[in-house]
């Protein structure tokens, strides 16, 4: 399992949701922020899912 940091803000660039959790790829680390966004009515916040090595999964500007 990876790490990966789901974070959320609003339009001024503060945040909204800063959080981690382990998925098995990076695959699974997309559904689970889309959800974990969907359930906290964010969705159509600026967003970004991130691997604890850096790398981009899902962005939302």
């Amino acid at each position: 399992m990876a790490k990966y940091f789901l974070t959320a803000y609003d339009k001024k660039g503060n945040h909204l949701l800063n959080e981690s959790f382990e998925a098995k790829d990076d695959k699974e680390a997309k559904e689970t922020g889309e959800k974990r966004l969907l359930d906290e009515g964010l969705s159509k916040n600026p967003t970004r899912v991130v691997r604890e090595s850096g790398g981009l999964v899902l962005f939302h500007p």
